[in-house]
């Protein structure tokens, strides 16, 4: 998979220091029942931050906060340098175009074959027909799926059918990755299979990536593990390495309760979080 092509815009935004996301204190309620409260952080170019915590902590939530699909109740949420709450649907529409999105589900389109499914975001933008299958051939062969390009979701695994939502997500070449539980559901196996891939992905392209997992081993795998250009394959990092690009935030009851990087996690005092992450 090419690099992502980035953006006069995004040129700017990096050399600027600025995050890709920014949250300030985000507070968010459904039915009286508070979901996220005085919720902040950021992501940094390059940086993938990985989101840990409870089932019902606020991290779907938070997801959704973050692609502009709903509005806090209070609070800034900045994508890209702008503040979403001050973007007309239009600009909203615009922004999420720079944003690839893997929903736990996978979410294919039951009626498309696998090539019209991973095609759809550039058919929306009318690119040409000829550089739209070159596109996606690409995309599935980073995912090692080239093979099933004529098949429909239903004729495909578990496992398969999130890699092709993983191809879906990458093909427009964003500038922002959101995974929602991109293993949720699956085998230890696949769920190794998926992650890999999510690996190779940071690193071949250096997207900037927030991804929800409920699985420990899979965040540890990313902090531990990189992907090797020459022998095309991930490996674990020599010497008990850690990427220095992969960081943690931990939500509990809305709560953020841990926000920093991989050793200062295993390195915890908290009880609360030793007992989460042994």
């Amino acid at each position: 998979m090419a690099e992502t092509v980035v953006s006069p815009e995004m040129k700017e935004l990096v050399a600027s220091g600025q995050p890709i996301v920014e949250f300030d204190d985000v507070s968010i309620g459904f039915d009286g029942h508070e979901v996220l409260s005085n919720v902040s952080f950021t992501v940094a170019h390059g940086e993938t931050r990985i989101l840990l915590g409870p089932a019902g902590g606020g991290k779907s939530v938070l997801m959704k906060l973050a692609n502009g699909l709903i509005e806090p109740d209070s609070g800034e949420i900045r994508v890209f340098g702008r503040s979403l709450q001050d973007m007309t649907e239009n600009e909203l529409f615009e922004m999420r175009a720079h944003v690839g999105m893997v929903f736990q589900e996978s979410a294919l389109f039951d009626s498309l074959d696998v090539e019209d499914n991973v095609a759809y975001r550039l058919e929306e933008e009318h690119v040409d027909p000829k550089e739209i299958r070159e596109r996606v051939l690409e995309a599935l062969r980073f995912v090692e799926l080239e093979q099933v390009i004529d098949k429909f979701p239903s004729e495909l695994s578990g496992g398969m059918r999130r890699r092709v939502s993983i191809a879906r997500a990458i093909i427009s070449k964003p500038d922002l990755i959101l995974y929602d539980s991109p293993t949720g559901g699956l085998d230890p196996i696949t769920s190794t299979t998926i992650m890999e891939l999510v690996i190779k992905q940071r690193d071949v392209s250096q997207t900037t990536c927030l991804l929800i997992t409920h699985r420990l081993q899979d965040a540890f795998t990313l902090a531990t593990h990189r992907f090797n250009p020459q022998e095309k394959r991930v490996e674990r990092i020599p010497d008990n390495g850690i990427d220095p690009r992969t960081k943690f935030l931990v939500l509990n009851e809305g709560h953020i309760v841990f926000d920093g990087t991989t050793l200062e996690l295993t390195h915890t005092k908290d009880p609360w979080l030793r007992e989460y992450i042994e």
